[in-house]
């Protein structure tokens, strides 16, 4: 791959131990050549979304990270579901984003993981997900597809460790730098 690429991760979890962030984070690694990893900054910095704070000015987090990824050529989501959607962190986060002008998302490649102690790996976070970044004018990369279940087994000491997975997951960044072109 001769054309340079810059991905950032932006992890649905706030929790210390996620297994999610250590899926992100194990993401650099196994990037393929030209393409660099990083992460964006936690959601868990914005203040809950509301018009009056917008109308304040925008918190300082929420456009440092927009600007991070409209400089990014794509964007990688990691998260865990609760109660079969995305965790709140995020949806906040999402809520404040769409509000930058112009759209930070707007045309952006987008790829999404998730990964669950559950067998089916965060699935109906992705599909909510899916219907969110409909609004941004997101270009999701739809296949292959990252649900990591049973992530319990496949993380040690905030590192994915699982061979399969690992392999599984540098064939899908191979095929989101195809795709961001």
């Amino acid at each position: 791959m001769s054309e340079k690429k810059q991905f950032v991760t932006l992890v649905g979890s706030l929790r210390q131990g996620s297994f999610n962030a250590a899926v992100a984070h194990t993401l650099p690694e196994l990037a393929p050549e030209g393409v660099t990893i990083s992460h964006l900054g936690s959601p868990g910095d914005f203040p809950h979304y509301n018009a009056d704070l917008q109308e304040a000015g925008f918190p300082a987090p929420v456009l440092a990270m927009a600007e991070a990824i409209a400089r990014a050529d794509g964007v990688i989501i990691v998260t865990p579901e609760y109660n079969y959607s995305v965790p709140g962190v995020l949806k906040n986060a999402l809520d404040w984003l769409s509000r930058v002008s112009p759209n930070p998302f707007a045309a952006k490649p987008v790829l999404i993981q998730s990964a669950s102690p559950g067998n089916i790996g965060g699935a109906r976070a992705q599909y909510h997900l899916r219907q969110i970044l409909v609004f941004f004018d997101a270009r999701v990369m739809n296949k292959p597809e990252a649900m990591i279940g049973q992530v319990t087994d496949k993380v040690k000491d905030g590192v994915l460790v699982d061979d399969a997975t690992r392999t599984f997951l540098s064939k899908q960044l191979q095929a989101f730098a195809d795709f961001s072109r």
